[in-house]
């Protein structure tokens, strides 16, 4: 069995004396394993690292062994942050929530490809946050934990829409939902409106995700990433 694919580093550990079990990120074929011969060497150090985007190609006797994989680096992305503190954790955040929260083998094509934008944006700065917040609200569509924004979960109305109900998830207008603010999230207008967002719409949008990507991490057993809590606090620091 062999195949070959795009993907994106999420992370590795040391297997034997010089060898790598890594977690990546493929178009085709999700998140995948592998064994990496001489994986700890240092030709393939700067090949191993969160967000490089690479050649895959991956082999093995049977489909549901481990396999190994040939790495090949397309774009380095770490490195490349590495004087940006906010973008480099904002990074280790994305790495770390796919290789959390997505099961393995299951292809996610389009989640691949709003990951890879979402990188670009990175590297760019051009609206990263903005962008950041948006792919969350994709990756929990794609755990089965996505939110309905598109109209009133009382009224109907698709309007004027403020808030999100942390229970069920749907939107909730400010007229509906005024009798119950205290309790509910609020909803940053370029969610669903588009548009830019200042800081404190940024980080509604941060709590809004953070909330569900606690749920989603819970029903998974686990808890959510610590990579994200520091990329909150690296962006408050930031922001203050």
């Amino acid at each position: 069995m062999n195949w070959t694919d795009e993907g994106i580093f999420l992370s590795g550990r040391k297997f034997g004396e010089n060898s790598s079990i890594v977690s990546i990120f493929t178009r085709g074929k999700g998140r995948h394993l592998g064994l990496v011969q001489g994986g700890t060497g240092r030709r393939m150090r700067p090949v191993l690292q969160m967000g490089n985007l690479l050649q895959c190609m991956w082999s093995a006797r049977l489909q549901d062994n481990l396999g190994n994989f040939q790495l090949e680096l397309t774009r380095p992305c770490a490195a490349v942050l590495m004087e940006y503190p906010v973008k480099l954790s904002g990074l280790a955040a994305v790495c770390g929530l796919v290789d959390l929260l997505l099961p393995e083998r299951e292809p996610c094509g389009t989640l691949f490809d709003h990951t890879v934008s979402l990188l670009d944006s990175f590297l760019s700065g051009e609206d990263y946050l903005m962008r950041y917040i948006m792919w969350e609200l994709d990756l929990l569509s794609d755990i089965g934990f996505g939110l309905n924004l598109e109209k009133c979960a009382v009224s109907g109305v698709t309007v004027d829409l403020v808030w999100v109900s942390p229970k069920s998830g749907r939107a909730v207008s400010k007229k509906a939902g005024l009798p119950y603010a205290k309790k509910l999230l609020p909803l940053p207008g370029f969610i669903v409106y588009g548009g830019k967002a200042n800081k404190s719409e940024i980080l509604d949008g941060l709590a809004l995700t953070g909330h569900f990507l606690r749920r989603a991490a819970v029903g998974h057993g686990i808890k959510l990433l610590c990579a994200r809590r520091q990329f909150l606090e690296q962006l408050s620091k930031k922001m203050s």
